[in-house]
């Protein structure tokens, strides 16, 4: 008589080692997509520059659905769903992306990135007055954290300056960040019973259409002639690796490992940003990007942290 033997440990470590590899990978795709947006936004205007970028997400995602779902699952879409993932188009794709070209434009790409840690204050923040959501002492005091660290970085360590140290660009990332806060919650809110990957998907096509129209009105001073290999090769990683490829790795380690535990590999954007920004593109790095950002990333590991 013989008895069956248990699954490998080691076959499970390997893939749970897996996720985890490629889960840290993702934010460092995320983090060097403030340098590829800040090279593109010397070059391509803002509605232009989002549409080559999510018509390169499109194409992969696309491949990546027909590849797992089948390009069926698009026509299965009730009435609901098709105006949810319009509205993330619109807030996630349009109007985030719009917000963060154009804050390139403005502003170092180290400075634009720690804006992230933002973004799960904001989110936390809606969810508690329009959800419901409870909050914990840890989470208020995260919060906090994170504020102060952002106020740092802004007011360059002047932190009476507040007022005088937010321009345009500054107002750029506070609506992007704004948009992705709300991209969030009408996720969470409208869209259960689709797939992460079908989800995202459909919001980038309608992304493009509604970048498109917007391009339109670029168009009569559009060079794509003009524009440099570095400025195409940066669109491209922003599309296919900061977009299609980055989502699809992040929503694995969602399935794998559960919200609680992926969710905690976000507060590493800020960090590869601010580093990245420094290696390629030689942006200084100051005290109080220093100082301001790992207070900033510690206040958003509070607002992260799993609570029983």
């Amino acid at each position: 008589m013989t008895t069956a033997l248990p699954s490998s440990p080691t076959k499970i470590e390997t893939k749970l080692m897996s996720v985890y590899a490629r889960l840290m990978v993702v934010p460092i795709l995320w983090g060097g997509t403030f340098i590829a947006g800040r090279i593109v936004s010397a070059e391509v205007s803002p509605a232009t520059a989002s549409l080559v970028r999510f018509l390169f997400a499109a194409l992969a995602l696309l491949i990546s659905l027909h590849l797992s779902e089948g390009l069926r699952a698009l026509r299965s879409l009730n009435s609901k769903q098709l105006l949810g993932t319009a509205a993330l188009g619109a807030t996630g794709i349009l109007a985030y992306n719009l917000c963060f070209f154009n804050a390139l434009a403005l502003i170092p790409a180290s400075r634009s990135s720690l804006f992230v840690a933002l973004n799960p204050v904001l989110t936390v923040l809606v969810a508690v007055i329009f959800l419901d959501d409870r909050m914990s002492l840890s989470r208020w005091l995260g919060m906090g954290l994170a504020l102060l660290g952002v106020w740092i970085v802004i007011t360059r360590g002047d932190l009476s300056q507040l007022l005088q140290a937010v321009g345009r660009g500054e107002l750029f990332m506070l609506g992007a960040i704004s948009s992705w806060a709300a991209y969030t919650l009408i996720g969470r809110k409208l869209l259960q019973g689709m797939s992460p990957l079908l989800s995202t998907t459909c919001a980038v096509l309608w992304g493009c259409l509604m970048l498109a129209v917007l391009a339109l009105f670029e168009s009569p001073k559009l060079s794509i002639t003009l524009w440099s290999f570095k400025a195409w090769l940066s669109l491209a990683f922003l599309g296919v690796l900061g977009t299609a490829v980055a989502f699809v790795w992040y929503y694995e380690g969602i399935r794998r490992l559960g919200a609680a535990r992926t969710v905690v590999f976000n507060n590493l954007v800020p960090i590869f940003g601010v580093l990245l920004a420094w290696l390629l593109l030689n942006e200084p790095l100051s005290w109080s990007l220093a100082l301001g950002g790992a207070i900033a990333v510690s206040g958003v590991f509070l607002v992260n942290r799993q609570t029983s």
